[in-house]
């Protein structure tokens, strides 16, 4: 099976993982939502031009993970419904449990 490398300049991306055995292929989620949360202008195009927009699209969908500003941005540039983002709805908020116990 061919393993589709990474550009270099995404190696600062990735910090938390070994970078060398990172897959286009085989890792795809992990690396469209570091690309885009983290990744300039050539960054999202080569994003843009090895997954496409539907990839982009399921992360979104799927991702609670991705930062707000990006969530709010790809959706206007996808139509995406605000509201069907996970990134974007309201955090859990906190159980005080000395009010409750």
């Amino acid at each position: 099976m061919h393993k589709t490398k990474l550009p270099e300049a995404f190696r600062s991306y990735f910090w938390d993982v070994d970078f060398d055995k990172l897959s286009a292929d085989k890792h795809s989620f992990l690396i469209t939502k570091r690309v885009l949360d983290r990744g300039n202008t050539s960054a999202i195009r080569w994003l843009l031009k090895t997954y496409g927009t539907d990839n982009i699209r399921e992360v979104l969908l799927i991702s609670r993970d991705i930062s707000r500003p990006t969530g709010n941005f790809w959706a206007g540039v996808l139509s995406i419904d605000k509201s069907t983002l996970p990134c974007l709805q309201k955090p859990y908020s906190p159980i005080h449990f000395e009010l409750y116990s």
